[in-house]
């Protein structure tokens, strides 16, 4: 007799007063089984996770979770799960061994038992030599598994897991699932929310959501069968005509370059090649993945305009240029000797570790924070003396892209437009502008709080460049985006650095590596290495085109010299 589903839900769904955000969503979860839950921001999974955890009470349908009806025993279900909010739920001011000893208390775990369970996890998470730092003092990847211990520590049937792998660098990324591994093998079953495709890839079964709907239910490699023949691998000797070339086209969703002469291209239409002209060479079919699955499954009815971009040509003008910076906060070096120069219409890909000194450099280049040691300049005004006019030459979209959500799109931009001190007889036409090189709507209207992710992210983008900024500082700003939205803000990309804008991104979507021109990657404050995807790659010795193999190469390599030193 097969054991009972860990999870069973009927067309469950969830209002907010007169506002429906999850309908029609059905599926079971076996014993055992890793299921994810795969969308945007906005998407609904976080609303999902919360009926299943018995946080919130389904509005429509029927919701079960180890044998209890969420609705009328949640503390039952509350009490044998395991649920990691997106905020963590830790204590900053308490120490890795008191946040885990609070979450035992709260959660009856015997006496007995604390001591041998909390050595295990400790030591499978790495956390063995900082048992008594502050939650507040540590990266934002030993943060992510400290809050995995804790909700461990009482051994749940279940774990329900809000996109534990956002924000996190790719090292600790991989140290985090080796610890779900480890949870799985016991027996346990995992229900997560993701944005990051390959982390559906691994799992057992996949639910795409978009806009509080299913989009589609099944395994991996049942759900890639379906975008089978909508994707294509083609050859170029001159990648940005052809890119050019490819934004012409209706029939292509996306595309990203795979290497100095492949590019991956997602067409609306199975089946059907597309009539690529004479900058393509050797058009194949290719088996698809998780992320060309959810372009395809998510792509509009209509065609959207993309935005033309013209081909770069190189610029002498150096916009950033730093040289021997050095941050140190008391005997603590943030950033470590570091020098750098970035051409007019340049793409600066940062990479590197939570904790690398990647937002520090980022700090001191906007002008927030004078470096203690070296220099550095942003379109000709030093960093240190001349702050204030560098802000003023810079755009900066962080990561929660500062936006007031209680105002609406149209205020937002006149706001900015006047903190930046465009004059009132152009902000009309600059608002207009900025809108159309972002990719915002001049018709969006509503407050920001309801607008989706990839909406309110080129708004943010429109307000960063109302000035018409020579530099511009992204700081995580595709974070939670689907990767049609991330496709479409990177053309948007590519066209201001057409236009002679400098740019700085700094992202743990290692794919978006592709687009950029240069990659600077730092690990303790160093920037360990500098230079194209490619000239990186013959640096290690590599031939495939995994990012991510460049990236953890680089890292092992630091560490093996520091060991050795």
């Amino acid at each position: 007799m097969s054991a009972s589903p860990v999870i069973e839900a009927e067309g469950v769904g969830r209002r907010f007063g007169a506002r429906t955000v999850l309908q029609d969503v059905s599926f079971r979860v076996e014993p055992g089984e890793v299921f994810a839950i795969v969308g945007p921001d906005g998407a609904g999974k976080t609303t999902l996770l919360q009926m299943l955890a018995a946080i919130l009470r389904p509005s429509l349908g029927s919701c079960r979770v180890l044998g209890e009806d969420v609705r009328k025993r949640p503390d039952r279900v509350q009490a044998r799960v395991g649920y990691m909010s997106q905020g963590f739920s830790l204590y900053d001011r308490l120490t890795v061994a008191e946040n885990i000893a609070f979450a035992a208390g709260i959660r009856d775990v015997p006496k007995e038992a604390l001591v041998a369970r909390k050595a295990k996890l400790v030591a499978m998470a790495g956390l063995e030599r900082f048992q008594d730092r502050r939650e507040g003092a540590l990266s934002g990847g030993m943060r992510k598994k400290l809050a995995l211990c804790a909700n461990l520590i009482h051994e749940p049937p279940l774990l329900i897991l809000d996109e534990p792998s956002l924000g996190v660098d790719p090292l600790s990324r991989r140290e985090l699932w080796r610890i779900l591994e480890a949870a799985r093998a016991e027996g346990r079953s995992i229900v997560f929310a993701t944005s990051y495709m390959d982390e559906a890839d691994a799992s057992d079964r996949v639910l795409l959501l978009r806009d509080g709907r299913p989009l589609a239910l099944g395994t991996p490699s049942d759900l890639r069968k379906t975008a089978r023949a909508h994707v294509y691998s083609v050859g170029t000797d001159a990648p940005e005509l052809a890119e050019a070339a490819l934004t012409r086209l209706p029939d292509v969703l996306s595309f990203q370059r795979r290497s100095a002469g492949e590019v991956r291209v997602q067409l609306r239409t199975a089946g059907v090649p597309p009539d690529i002209g004479p900058d393509f060479r050797d058009l194949k079919p290719v088996e698809p993945t998780m992320e060309d699955v959810f372009t395809v499954a998510s792509a509009p009815a209509e065609p959207i305009a993309v935005s033309q971009t013209a081909v770069r040509s190189p610029s002498q003008e150096i916009l950033i240029a730093a040289e021997h910076v050095t941050q140190r906060f008391g005997d603590f070096v943030a950033v470590d000797d570091v020098s750098l120069r970035i051409a007019a219409g340049e793409v600066l890909g940062l990479l590197g570790p939570n904790g690398a000194g990647k937002t520090t450099l980022i700090r001191i280049l906007c002008g927030l924070l004078a470096p203690s040691e070296g220099r550095a300049a942003v379109a000709g005004y030093d960093v240190a003396r001349q702050s204030e006019k560098v802000r003023s030459s810079i755009g900066y979209v962080s990561q929660k892209f500062s936006l007031f959500t209680d105002l609406t799109a149209e205020e937002n931009l006149i706001f900015f437009a006047r903190a930046y001190g465009v004059p009132s007889p152009e902000m009309k036409t600059r608002i207009a502008w900025a809108c159309e090189h972002a990719g915002v709507p001049p018709s969006e209207a509503g407050l920001v709080r309801n607008l989706s992710s990839a909406v309110r992210q080129r708004l943010a983008l429109a307000c960063a460049i109302l000035h018409r900024p020579k530099v511009l500082f992204l700081d995580e700003p595709t974070s939670g985006v689907d990767p049609l939205s991330r496709f479409r803000f990177w053309r948007m990309i590519a066209g201001l650095a057409a236009d002679g804008v400098a740019v700085i991104v700094s992202t743990h979507y290692l794919e978006e590596a592709t687009y950029c021109d240069r990659l600077g990657l730092m690990m303790d404050g160093r920037m360990i290495a500098l230079g194209t995807l490619q000239a990186l790659m013959a640096d290690l010795g590599l031939t495939d085109l995994r990012v991510e193999d460049v990236f953890l190469g680089f890292i092992a390599r630091e560490r093996g010299q520091a060991a050795a030193a």
